[in-house]
């Protein structure tokens, strides 16, 4: 019965170990997926979907930028409130993989290229994401030339 145990442990081990080496390497090749995706694709989207989130807790700001950002030819998909009221700087975060098209919303709204950031997430519907801060008023859609 001793010997029965000791078989049942080591392929339950084995199992535990061939598991975590495919896990291992599932996860290395997708990580370099992503990169290889990140510096090849570098061309702007025709059709740039975008998620606007209120990070500052002013009232309407977030109606004031898809009005802007669709007379600009941007697709606007949803608005919202972000989770908290305390960003300070608007953010455009790029979540498939094109920095290009964060960038060129960026570029709509004036803001400085360095509040483009990337965060790829494969459970969001976007191309890219505005977090409005407190500084929505020195972007275009609020700013008065």
């Amino acid at each position: 019965m001793n010997n029965y145990m000791h078989n049942i442990l080591i392929f339950l081990l084995l199992t535990v170990i061939i598991y975590l080496s495919y896990s291992l390497f599932i996860k290395l090749n997708y990580s370099e997926k992503n990169e290889i995706d990140i510096r090849t694709t570098k061309k702007i989207s025709e059709i740039i979907q975008v998620e606007i989130l209120n990070g500052c807790g002013v009232s309407g700001v977030a109606d004031r930028f898809t009005d802007y950002l669709r007379g600009n030819g941007v697709d606007v998909v949803k608005t919202g409130n972000y989770i908290k009221f305390d960003v300070d700087e608007t953010i455009v975060i790029d979540r498939i993989g094109n920095k290009a098209n964060a960038l060129h919303v960026a570029e709509i709204l004036k803001m400085k290229e360095g509040n483009a950031i990337t965060q790829i997430n494969n459970d969001y519907f976007v191309d890219v994401t505005i977090i409005i801060g407190r500084d929505y008023f020195k972007q275009s859609p609020i700013k008065k030339d």
